[in-house]
């Protein structure tokens, strides 16, 4: 009895210091900045780096752990229930307590638009259509057959090759962007990306061991942008806008074809979609210039992804809408999209 109160009480302290640390992020001013400045970084540098060291995804398998354990241990005391109640309780407050310490107090830190001095409003529609006319032309120009081959084989290499230049690219990025500077872990593919993919997601960022962990199995130009995407959120940028911005600004910036292939192709993505709303003609007549590679992969990326279309899709799709709501992205999965005003600023102020 007197361990469960023990269990208790941490849960309930841990429970405490989880909602202080929140009701802090949101309502002082500047304390969500200085921690993902200065405390984050410590964080990253010590967990990032420890689970770093394993090949595998860790929490991956953390997560296939603990639900047996949780099973097992749940199925031998169902018959005390205060102590089961009392180690319920502590787990809960671990888990919120690590999140919010390695990612929740990051959502209200300042966005990287406003570190970087790129607005994000204030566009016109030519200014949209000027901006997929140059993305055609970048996706045309680094247009590469080149795989990320992870069954093996020659193109296998790629799988390594790949996941290491995403790091070069963070860091590359780090040099115009100080921010994005620090030690970065190398991104890990699940070992079930099906589970990734019946919900719908590229990959996803563990704040319980800080990996970028991401889906093997989708479409190969997919891959590099996605790794970028999930490396920005270990420098404390969590708006999903503004880690697809990154990934975009990461890869084009890379010295390998198939990253800046991957940065211009899913910009076009983002600002084609923008433009069909806006001048369905236009874009019709854009998109006829992709060049061939782009179309197939393009077509390929709507095949996998349509495969998994259905109720756990949709109900992945709401829990993450609610997700980003709860942690001050107000338009949730819609601010995924977002990311078009950011390229449109960028293209004007920054690109010559």
């Amino acid at each position: 009895m007197q361990k469960d109160k023990r269990c208790f009480g941490a849960g309930l302290l841990l429970l405490v210091a989880t909602a202080a640390l929140q009701v802090a992020a949101r309502h002082i001013t500047g304390f969500p900045t200085w921690y993902a400045h200065h405390v984050y970084p410590v964080l990253v540098g010590a967990i990032g780096r420890f689970f770093g060291i394993f090949p595998f995804s860790v929490v991956e398998i953390g997560i296939y752990l603990l639900l047996f354990y949780c099973i097992v241990y749940v199925a031998r005391f169902w018959r005390k229930p205060w102590q089961l109640a009392s180690r319920g309780v502590l787990l809960v407050g671990a888990l919120l307590f690590a999140y919010t310490c390695n990612c929740g107090i990051n959502y209200y830190a300042v966005s990287f638009s406003e570190y970087a001095g790129i607005g994000s409003d204030g566009y016109t529609k030519e200014d949209l259509v000027e901006l997929c006319e140059y993305l055609v032309g970048k996706v045309n120009e680094t247009a590469t057959g080149e795989s990320y081959g992870k069954k093996g084989g020659e193109g296998g290499k790629n799988s390594r090759i790949w996941r290491e230049e995403a790091t070069r690219a963070m860091e590359a990025a780090s040099r115009e962007w100080p921010g994005l500077g620090g030690f970065y872990p190398k991104p890990k593919e699940v070992s079930v990306s099906w589970i990734l993919s019946v919900q719908q997601l590229c990959g996803i960022y563990s704040p319980f061991t800080i990996e970028a962990n991401f889906n093997g199995d989708m479409p190969d130009y997919n891959i590099p942008h996605t790794l970028c995407h999930e490396l920005s959120h270990l420098k404390g940028f969590m708006r999903e806008d503004e880690a697809n911005f990154i990934g975009y600004l990461a890869c084009v910036g890379s010295k390998r074809q198939a990253f800046r292939y991957s940065g211009y192709l899913t910009g076009w993505v983002y600002a084609g979609n923008a433009l069909a709303q806006a001048d369905p003609e236009r874009y019709w007549a854009l998109s006829q210039r992709l060049c061939d590679q782009a179309k197939e992969d393009l077509q390929e990326n709507n095949a996998f992804w349509g495969k998994y279309e259905g109720k756990v899709a949709k109900a992945a799709n709401q829990v993450n809408d609610a997700y980003l709501k709860m942690n001050d992205q107000k338009d949730g999965v819609r601010s995924y999209g977002r990311m078009v005003d950011l390229m449109l600023g960028y293209f004007r102020d920054k690109l010559p």
